[in-house]
């Protein structure tokens, strides 16, 4: 943060001849202050409390105080702070920090990437049993079908000796495969809850 003013010229004018004035009362601290700024080659800097006390100063003896025409207007731009130079071995250690907090970032991003995490934290695993459950549930909808489309055969060839009418055998085979239909489909419902845990 700065703490001083470049001041220029006019600035310098103003103040030696307000040192020069027999009639200013300024203070000594103040007077002290101003002949060391004048006294500084260029660029020539005011100090904010200086500045201050200069201000104070010439609003108690009733002049209008506006710093910037009394400085020439070069006041407002602030003195250039010098950095100091930044020790080598805290640089290296930084650039270290930095790359050692890339990588780590690159690591968390690309850890889903390499196909044998893949496999050890079971994604490419759970692959078999998806395939071994899909292939359950397609045998178990064949064995359903073949079930009820051989009871809906045993029934119809087995009612030819029961009745002599088509319409008649057709309906008794509907209905004897619709019952082992429903059969299959209680058994098949009380082995998925099994499976999921449930009573």
């Amino acid at each position: 943060m700065a703490s001083a003013f470049v001041v220029g010229n006019t600035f310098r004018n103003k103040v030696r001849g307000l040192l020069e004035n027999t009639d200013s009362s300024l203070p000594q601290g103040l007077r002290d202050d101003l002949e060391e700024t004048l006294k500084k080659s260029e660029p020539t800097t005011l100090s904010f409390s200086t500045a201050r006390q200069l201000k104070k100063y010439l609003q108690d003896k009733g002049h209008p105080f506006y710093l910037h025409e009394f400085s020439g207007r070069r006041l407002t731009r602030p003195a250039e702070v010098v950095k100091p130079p930044r020790n080598p071995v805290l640089v290296a250690r930084l650039e270290k920090i930095k790359a050692k907090l890339a990588n780590e970032e690159y690591n968390r991003i690309t850890r889903n990437v390499n196909a044998q995490e893949l496999s050890r934290s079971g994604t490419l695993a759970d692959i078999g049993l998806q395939v071994r459950s899909a292939k359950a549930v397609v045998l178990t909808v064949f064995n359903f079908l073949v079930t009820v489309v051989a009871a809906f055969a045993c029934s119809y060839m087995g009612s030819q000796y029961l009745f002599t009418d088509t319409t008649a055998r057709v309906i008794s085979a509907v209905i004897a495969a619709s019952v082992v239909g429903l059969a299959e489909l209680y058994v098949l419902v009380r082995t998925m809850e099994g499976e999921l845990g449930e009573p």
